[in-house]
């Protein structure tokens, strides 16, 4: 199967590549909450609960035999930066959710990860092709800054949205907020409407 080019999604937000504010970079910055956490290939587990027919887990050698796609995404940083043409491979999000089976009632998804850090979307943002939970970046297994061995891109979002080192995700019947929304970052992380912080 060859690459799925989804470079091409802000159109679908009547807006330029680089969103408003932004400034490309070739480099790829590491910005995370806390250190990087350390990863036991035979301890890590993936877990998929909440509002969900089945709930899952999964080990690392589990996650790795699920189907994959490969994807070119750009990437945008709420702090300013977008580094266009990343090769991502991963499972989406739709895969995920297919396995578990999404009660009627769940509307919206908490993102959990190995350092504690937590991150929301409404359900309806998740269950598109592009939302990975990926593993490689431009060929090579995902650095361990950058989120390895697992994180999620949203490639219509800013990137806090996509949280490193993920390790679960909770399917929820009410909105919550994650760790950076509740802090004043917005809810919506639109890089085309520069939702960047929430308005008081």
């Amino acid at each position: 199967m060859g690459i799925r080019d989804v470079t091409d999604i802000h159109e679908e937000f009547d807006g330029d590549r680089l969103p408003p504010g932004q400034r490309e970079t070739e480099r790829f910055p590491v910005l995370s909450l806390n250190d990087t956490p350390d990863f036991d290939p035979d301890e890590w587990t993936f877990t998929v609960r909440g509002a969900v027919d089945e709930e899952l887990t999964y080990s690392w050698a589990e996650f790795r035999d699920l189907p994959t796609d490969t994807q070119r995404q750009d990437f945008h940083c709420v702090t300013g930066w977008s580094r266009f043409d990343n090769e991502f491979v991963g499972v989406s999000f739709p895969e995920i959710a297919e396995r578990a089976g999404v009660a009627d009632d769940a509307v919206h998804v908490m993102f959990g990860a190995m350092d504690g850090y937590t991150t929301n979307l409404p359900l309806e943002e998740c269950m598109r092709r592009e939302v990975l939970f990926v593993r490689e970046l431009d060929g090579d297994p995902l650095p361990s800054d950058h989120g390895g061995p697992l994180r999620v891109v949203t490639p219509h979002k800013y990137a806090y949205k996509g949280a490193k080192w993920v390790d679960g995700v909770t399917f929820l019947t009410e909105p919550q907020r994650g760790y950076w929304e509740k802090r004043g970052y917005s809810n919506t992380a639109n890089p085309w409407a520069e939702d960047r912080y929430t308005t008081m």
